[in-house]
């Protein structure tokens, strides 16, 4: 059937237009969820392969992986990329980028999408949830596909253990003789899966339990992904009675908001408010931050190396741990 399927055919199945299809399968984010959901809906249920695609599986490749992530609103994401490149080499490699504006949602229209219209060899998807949906049409499609940051049975993966970092940094700043601790998070658009955020606010959460410190409600805050919004939360937070000693913040870009906040109320770091924040980047370098350093280009490298494993010999998935280092500086250690 999917030889003699046409676009007409799904066309009529999903109840829209020639166009609205074409759209639906090459420009995913001009149609509405819902209109996508129907469009693909019809063309796996009529086995429909648009003909380039066809075309491309009847090659050893087209050499040709797409790697989709949050690149403008993540400064991480670029470290890995940096990695996921270096891994490429002087292969006759072609990278294609797909730009997600925000990890902090459930549903990505281009990664849905990506399946039917990629019209790549493999896929390495960079701190984005992976729905039940989208890892089934992966999987239907056949597309090798290697996640960062994220983990999905069935799928190789490259990540750290966030809950672990989130304990290093309760253990330091306990370690220093603070008894007032607060968070500062991502706020989620979405509450269908746990981001890196809350797995690093449980491992604080949990050592300060155990150390006899439970952190409050009170004690955490939620923010927009920019320094405008972390500075505004990380103001409300630091101003309220119990102001806390010590607080962490869940990337090192919510923690220069902590940081602009305590300037604003007069506040010393560290003598009187300790900052840790999470990835190490050029940031926190520049702000002589201390924070949980990330092996950003070595998940990006480990990611592409994953993939081009794969599309050599297919075989069972592969989960590969990295290592998290507390980097001390100023903004935590006095006279560093």
């Amino acid at each position: 059937m999917a030889d003699r399927t046409t676009i007409y055919d799904v066309a009529g199945a999903a109840g829209v237009s020639i166009s609205t299809v074409s759209l639906a399968l090459n420009s995913p984010a001009r149609v509405s969820q819902e209109t996508r959901r129907k469009v693909l809906e019809a063309a796996d249920a009529l086995g429909f392969v648009p003909k380039p695609d066809a075309v491309a599986k009847a090659r050893r490749g087209v050499g040709r992986v797409g790697v989709i992530a949050p690149f403008t609103s993540y400064p991480s994401v670029a470290r890995r990329l940096n990695g996921v490149l270096a891994a490429v080499g002087d292969r006759p490699l072609e990278v294609v980028l797909f730009d997600q504006e925000s990890a902090a949602q459930s549903s990505s229209p281009l990664l849905a999408g990506l399946p039917i219209t990629g019209r790549l060899d493999g896929l390495v998807v960079v701190s984005l949830c992976l729905e039940e949906g989208v890892a089934d049409r992966l999987v239907a499609a056949r597309l090798p596909t290697v996640l960062v940051d994220v983990r999905h049975a069935g799928f190789d993966s490259v990540h750290t253990d966030d809950a672990a970092g989130g304990r290093m940094v309760a253990e330091h700043l306990l370690a220093a003789g603070h008894r007032r601790f607060a968070f500062l998070g991502e706020a989620q658009r979405s509450g269908l899966y746990v981001s890196p955020s809350q797995r690093r606010l449980a491992g604080y959460r949990e050592a300060l339990a155990e150390a006899g410190r439970p952190l409050a409600e009170g004690d955490v805050r939620l923010s927009g992904h920019d320094l405008a919004a972390a500075r505004a939360a990380a103001g409300e937070l630091l101003s309220g009675p119990g102001r806390p000693s010590a607080v962490f913040a869940a990337d090192d870009t919510l923690a220069a908001g902590v940081l602009r906040a305590a300037g604003d109320l007069g506040l010393a770091v560290p003598g009187d408010l300790a900052v840790v924040g999470f990835d190490d980047g050029d940031l926190a370098e520049a702000l002589d931050l201390t924070t949980v350093r990330q092996p950003l280009e070595d998940s990006g490298r480990t990611a592409m190396e994953l993939l081009l494993r794969r599309l050599e010999r297919p075989g069972t998935a592969r989960q590969v741990m990295l290592e998290l280092h507390l980097i001390t500086r100023g903004t935590s250690t006095p006279g560093h």
